[in-house]
């Protein structure tokens, strides 16, 4: 048995060489960004007595439900200082009358109500801006009304992440698991968001955040100009801002357990694509870097694949193709393995290289077709 072929520049030899290559950068990426995450190591947190007060904003529409069972578990947070400001928009249900009466109980809540104007563009971007224009205290935390704390030191783990330095804090938002293929979908989805958002972020290059669960001062908003240069797009809040205001380190993330928001997930196919293609509205206005790297990673996956699978028929090339695909599989499995880890999603890893194909091949249908399809809606 002959490993080493040789080599010419016929066509399976060219294959071979652009198989060599998109294995080269898969590994780049692993080694690049990936392994950031992997082998991340906190740095000490800020003791209790350095606490910063913090302002929770939350803006909420026709969220009733949401306000009524999640507000109580937010407002109970164990944290010395903090204060909730909710911005209810354009609402035609009781939300109102909800937060009133929360307010006989819990001082530190406080809200405002944004009548219905036919002429208020569509997205949370002014619900957001008023709340931070309100807040009594310089760091601000934003989540939405659908969210529920993981625990009762959320709020300690977000205030722990802020010092001098680290203006922006990033957080995870895992989905609620339920029964369901769908639910496993949209949860692997969102882990896999943060992978790469967290993993980038580590790397010097943060390009996004999750708006229900992210954190910064009210100075770094206003360096950035709030949400003046994208205010016209529905979606941006957490990333197209993130793009704009996270620069010379002033960003860091946390990942321990009590940090996560929890959220449900859609109950739908057609929501949930709905909500994947809201989302997409965004990327055309990403930095080139950023939105080019992005693309570079499941484009160079899915060739490495079908070069893979396509150098199989030569026998010539065979063994040192499956030697090399072994390799970076089970390098990509290892590092990225311990990223959904590093965020508690032990289930994941298993079935981590099948699901990053389908991801590399579902995730451009996705895209095209939903930025196609999609309208700026709240």
């Amino acid at each position: 048995m002959n490993i080493i072929p040789d080599f010419g520049w016929g066509g399976w030899s060219l294959l071979f060489y652009l198989f060599g290559g998109m294995v080269f950068m898969q590994l780049l990426y692993v080694l690049i960004f990936y392994r950031k995450l992997a082998f991340f190591n906190p740095k000490k947190r800020q003791q209790a007595s350095e606490l910063p007060p913090l302002s929770v904003i939350i803006a909420a529409r026709n969220e009733a439900d949401n306000i009524y069972e999640n507000l109580p578990f937010i407002l109970s947070q164990n944290y010395p200082e903090f204060e909730v400001i909710v911005v209810v928009n354009q609402s035609i249900d009781e939300s109102k009358h909800i937060l009133e009466a929360y307010q006989q109980q819990f001082k530190n809540l406080r809200f405002t109500v944004v009548e219905r104007n036919k002429h208020i563009r569509p997205g949370k971007k002014l619900s957001l801006s008023i709340g931070i224009k309100a807040a009594n205290y310089e760091h601000l935390v934003m989540t939405d009304a659908d969210c529920k704390p993981g625990s009762a030191n959320w709020l300690r783990a977000i205030g722990q992440t802020f010092n001098e330095q680290k203006k922006i804090v990033l957080g995870y938002g895992p989905y609620t698991p339920e029964k369901g293929f769908l639910n496993k979908v949209i949860r692997y989805d969102t882990a896999w968001i943060a992978v790469n958002y967290l993993s980038f972020a580590l790397a010097r290059m943060p390009y996004m955040g999750v708006g229900r669960n992210l954190a910064y001062t009210k100075s770094a908003f206003e360096q950035a100009n709030g949400f003046k240069s994208h205010y016209s797009i529905a979606s941006g809040d957490d990333d197209l801002f993130i793009q704009e205001a996270a620069r010379k380190r002033n960003y860091s993330i946390v990942l321990s357990e009590d940090s996560y928001m929890y959220s449900p997930a859609e109950k739908t196919w057609a929501s949930w694509y709905r909500q994947k293609a809201r989302h997409y509205t965004t990327s055309p206005n990403y930095q080139v870097i950023k939105k080019t790297l992005l693309g570079i990673y499941p484009m160079t996956l899915l060739l490495m694949y079908i070069s893979f699978i396509t150098l199989l028929f030569n026998e010539d090339f065979r063994w040192l193709t499956l030697i090399i695909f072994g390799a970076i599989l089970a390098l990509k499995w290892w590092i990225q393995g311990k990223c959904f880890l590093r965020l508690k999603e032990k289930s994941f890893v298993a079935f981590f290289p099948f699901n990053d194909l389908l991801y590399a091949i579902g995730l451009p249908i996705m895209y095209y077709t939903g930025e196609a399809k999609t309208t700026n809606k709240w």
